[in-house]
């Protein structure tokens, strides 16, 4: 693996806009910023912790109702908006995660919920001009779907600012995440070309997403179901496009990367059948709960498995060697949802939250291991090359 840091945040994905070393911050004002999202996600974890009945003295209790956004926007946009920002080299697009972290952080304090919504609408704002600016200098179809799924980001919390409850953002959420993973494997597919069908079909499932989400403000249950429907054909799509098919044949964190990639596929194909089945996302309830989380945990989460060995060498340009341990977080991750989706399915409330509760175990194995693999890095041990992920 050739490690100059352009060359390895190329090999990342971000390979959207020529760099600009001489605009762009060093690694020493990027990694305050990965603090701030991870703060959120903990503070997130905690929170969704105390959702599912754990008594949490004190913070956690009185956070429970920020754990969406804690998650969506102070964890996931904050470490999108600066992957974005990195791939731009801009320094005004690095004010994306600046506003998204500050939004976490407000958040966290009792009473700040419209400031945390402004401060994450602003930096939707600023994701999607980043965005848009790179699809100016690339008019490609994935270039355009990180427009569209940055939009997404933007437009929830404007509704969320404007005084919708949490929980009627949620198909713009998840319209974010899903434009946004979908964007960018579309833009590492050109080592597996799709066909102009599939380019076409790829862009309907797109504006069906766009659709769904937009009627989902007036009519729920419609938007919602249309919602699901696409969901399973992204998954469908993806898993039948991407190249994750022939590199999970290969070897150390090339197989681990696509195994990420491919089971990731499965729970956003189980999201969207579960909203299928129960005729809409529905608000609250079992049949909810295990829609969200297969699409927001099992899919979301598998993404950020499989690509933090590539994202981290080049956001902080630090090594991050592969090790068979990575498969453990994995691991826990999909038994753990398994386990709360079977609470969910059989009202099973003690089983949801105890797969909640190793939900969280999975997420700090992976934060603990990532660690790791930087000191492991940081002592001088070679990373292990994962090619055409």
């Amino acid at each position: 693996m050739d490690t100059r840091p352009d060359v390895r945040e190329r090999q990342a994905g971000l390979r959207l806009a020529p760099l600009n070393v001489t605009g762009d911050f060093s690694v020493r004002w990027r990694a305050p910023l990965l603090l701030l999202a991870f703060i959120s996600l903990f503070a997130g974890v905690a929170a969704g912790l105390a959702r599912l009945g754990w008594l949490f003295a004190g913070p956690a209790q009185s956070l429970s109702a920020m754990h969406g956004p804690l998650m969506v926007s102070g964890f996931f946009g904050t470490v999108i908006a600066l992957e974005r920002a990195v791939a731009l080299s801009r320094r005004w697009a690095y004010l994306a995660p600046l506003l998204a972290g500050l939004g976490g952080a407000f958040a966290m304090l009792g009473g700040s919920e419209q400031l945390a919504a402004l401060l994450f609408a602003a930096g939707g704002a600023v994701l999607s001009a980043a965005s848009f600016v790179i699809y100016r200098q690339q008019r490609e179809l994935f270039t355009l779907t990180l427009v569209l799924g940055a939009a997404c980001w933007l437009l929830g919390n404007l509704a969320w600012l404007a005084g919708a409850p949490v929980s009627a953002t949620v198909p713009w959420s998840i319209a974010f995440f899903v434009l946004t993973i979908a964007g960018e494997r579309l833009e590492l597919s050109r080592l597996l070309p799709p066909s102009p069908v599939a380019k076409r079909v790829f862009a309907a499932l797109m504006l069906g997403m766009l659709v769904a989400v937009t009627a989902s403000t007036f009519a729920w249950s419609e938007g919602t179901l249309v919602l699901g429907a696409c969901l399973l054909g992204v998954a469908l799509w993806l898993a039948r496009q991407d190249v994750a098919r022939r590199t999970v044949r290969g070897k150390g964190l090339t197989r681990f990367i696509a195994v990420c990639l491919l089971s990731g596929y499965l729970w956003l194909a189980a999201s969207g059948l579960t909203i299928l089945a129960s005729g809409g996302l529905g608000y609250g309830g079992a049949a909810y709960d295990a829609a969200l989380h297969a699409v927001l945990l099992g899919f979301v989460f598998s993404m950020v498995f499989g690509h933090a060995p590539i994202i981290f060498p080049a956001v902080l340009r630090v090594a991050v060697p592969y090790s068979p341990y990575f498969y453990a977080p994995l691991v826990l991750l999909h038994a753990s949802l398994i386990m709360r989706l079977v609470g969910d399915w059989m009202l099973a409330s003690e089983w949801r939250a105890w797969g909640g509760v190793l939900n969280g175990l999975a997420l700090l194995a992976f934060v603990l291991g990532t660690i790791t693999a930087v000191i492991r890095g940081r002592a001088g041990r070679a990373p292990t090359p994962a090619r055409g992920v």
